[in-house]
């Protein structure tokens, strides 16, 4: 919850936005809805001003009453804005010294009611938000809204242009044998490879009983070449980066020409890769021994639920990038359900269902939506780290970090993933969207490991990176000096902090 009695403390971020409002209802408010319900919700304070270091002070409205019945009457109008996603107790006021402010929080819009926008042309009032506020989305990504908007899954589309020619016979002899193992006495292990595809829903008959490929079909068991006819934008890419001194030390590419290219083989060809290196336990079960832990059960989950995921229109194609210490798994497209309810688990949403399902025959994949908390759980338990999720606009992508080392999670060398990590957290970990005075002391961890990475670090930057005031900064770099555990040598231009003492 946004403490109201703190709000000095707040600056503006991804779910928090302040405006004066003194000439009454401001126009920018629209394009904030628009942005807020496009993206993850927030809240928008009415009477507040921003002063020079970004915090605010509050200056209240005047008539709030007019104010909130000229918002009523136009987030009802659907000329003025596509949909009202509010109830009547998301909009309140309330007196601060005197001053009265209006509150408004924004849900985040479902995907099927998504892109919400302002006036009556989608293009031009459909808005989203970012650490910078709010900008007008493009064509492309109001396209893959809608792409998204729809209750049909992607890759449930029959592709009446292709037919069987299209899919490697090896891909499917390979999926085959490993559905065999998995379900020995199937009745479909007795059907002829047609009629195989169409009961796993990788193709269909026309009237003409012509064999047509699905999308799923396409991307499962089809060649690159075609594959890039339905999806000009697909690309598959694993890297691996063991020695700085050199772009990468192995690299896999779906566009090579030595292999398929597909998505089942790609799976395959990586899993070993990227399960090289984690340690095995000896355990046995009986006289078996047992070396599949859950920490490789995650890894494959984490590589399946980045294919599955994918918008294959979208641009920049899936990559994977393996390090001694952390994998990333990125994929073009945003979740489609909120994070923090993927986190919990229970709720599942897979842009491509029928991909998801293909794995699932084989035992992979998680189609109950327990999927990402096994993921959680097997990294805390082995690693003591946890998967960090970050979203990235423009084009649209996923971003998940598999740590290895508790280390390399709290501080990783690139500054993008470090402000994710910290500033992000209040869009993924949690309800809160700045730091309150409960949570000074985890401030002050923060702040610590800050300097130790880099003694030059400026109050400024560290303000910046937790997305909180500098004063509430210099409050805590205060505590901190008076308990010895940091010093400052030099002056303010030239100096450097020294950590005594490391903050637990």
């Amino acid at each position: 919850m946004l403490d109201l009695n703190n709000l000095s403390e707040y600056k503006e971020n991804n779910r928090l936005e302040a405006k004066t409002a003194k000439g009454g209802l401001p126009l920018s408010i629209w394009d904030t809805y628009s942005a807020f319900a496009n993206t993850d919700g927030g809240i928008i304070l009415l009477g507040l001003k921003e002063k020079k270091d970004k915090t605010f002070e509050i200056s209240g409205v005047e008539n709030a009453d007019k104010i909130l019945k000229e918002f009523w009457d136009t987030i009802n109008n659907r000329n003025k804005v596509s949909r009202n996603l509010l109830r009547e107790d998301d909009v309140y006021t309330n007196e601060i010294d005197g001053n009265t402010i209006i509150i408004i929080e924004v849900p985040r819009a479902l995907r099927e009611q998504r892109p919400v926008y302002i006036g009556e042309n989608i293009f031009s009032g459909s808005f989203r938000r970012n650490w910078e506020g709010d900008y007008r989305l493009s064509k492309e990504e109001v396209s893959a809204i809608f792409r998204d908007a729809g209750e049909v899954s992607q890759d449930r589309k029959v592709l009446l242009d292709f037919d069987k020619r299209i899919f490697c016979q090896d891909s499917i002899k390979g999926y085959r044998q490993i559905f065999k193992l998995t379900h020995d006495n199937h009745i479909w292990n007795k059907l002829n490879d047609e009629d195989f595809l169409c009961r796993i829903g990788a193709a269909s008959f026309d009237e003409n009983r012509i064999l047509h490929p699905t999308c799923a079909g396409l991307l499962m068991f089809g060649y690159e070449y075609d594959i890039v006819r339905e999806y000009p934008n697909y690309f598959l890419d694993y890297q691996e980066h063991y020695d700085s001194t050199l772009r990468w030390s192995d690299r896999i590419i779906s566009s090579s020409g030595d292999w398929s290219g597909n998505i089942f083989d790609f799976f395959f060809k990586i899993t070993s890769k990227l399960e090289d290196g984690i340690k095995r336990p000896f355990k046995l079960e009986g006289i078996i021994r047992i070396d599949d832990t859950s920490v490789h059960k995650a890894v494959r989950e984490a590589l399946v639920n980045c294919l599955v995921h994918g918008d294959y229109y979208g641009r920049q194609g899936t990559v994977i990038k393996k390090y001694a210490d952390k994998i990333i798994f990125s994929n073009p497209g945003l979740f489609r359900i909120p994070v923090p309810e993927a986190m919990t688990g229970g709720v599942s949403d897979p842009r491509n269902s029928v991909l998801l399902k293909l794995f699932s025959f084989l035992d992979l994949g998680e189609r109950a939506g327990s999927g990402v908390p096994k993921i959680v759980d097997a990294l805390k338990e082995t690693f003591g780290t946890k998967p960090v999720y970050s979203e990235k606009y423009s084009p649209d992508r996923t971003e998940m970090i598999f740590y290895f080392d508790k280390k390399s999670e709290k501080f990783d060398e690139n500054r993008e993933i470090l402000e994710k990590n910290y500033g992000h957290k209040y869009k993924y970990s949690s309800e809160k969207f700045g730091e309150t005075k409960g949570s000074s002391v985890k401030s002050s961890v923060k702040i610590v490991d800050m300097m130790k990475r880099n003694s030059k670090i400026t109050l400024d930057e560290i303000a910046d990176t937790l997305f909180i005031s500098k004063r509430a900064v210099e409050k805590q770099v205060q505590k901190l000096r008076e308990s010895n555990k940091i010093i400052r040598e030099g002056g303010d231009k030239g100096g450097y902090w020294v950590v005594l003492q490391t903050e637990e």
